[in-house]
């Protein structure tokens, strides 16, 4: 949004007022009138910068948030499995192989 000159809503109510009927006139009361414009184009202009800083802070915490939920949520990356051993050349390091025993079938 661009920002509001100090005269320009004095300007656009005097103009409307006029399109109504009304004329202000140079005077206190229409110097009254010009502060409280000059005074309300100020608090918008303001008010207009804090809500677009306010957007910015809002963006970056949002940001965080979103980067802080999708590291808890994402899934786990499989654990690297350690390297593998080399087999030793000692006898009893290595396995024998086991003989079949006979099975006992137990049908009589």
């Amino acid at each position: 949004m661009k920002p509001i000159q100090k005269d320009e809503l004095y300007n656009h109510l005097c103009g409307f007022l006029k399109g109504k009927g009304v004329e202000l006139k140079e005077g206190s009361y229409a110097k009254g009138i010009q502060s409280g414009c000059s005074l309300l184009a100020d608090a918008v202009n303001l008010s207009q910068k804090g809500i677009s800083r306010a957007k910015v802070q809002m963006d970056r915490k949002l940001d965080q948030m979103r980067q802080a939920i999708h590291e808890m949520t994402a899934p786990k990356q499989a654990p690297t499995p350690p390297p593998p051993k080399a087999p030793s050349s000692s006898p009893k390091a290595q396995a024998r192989p086991r003989k079949a025993s006979p099975r006992k079938s137990g049908r009589k």
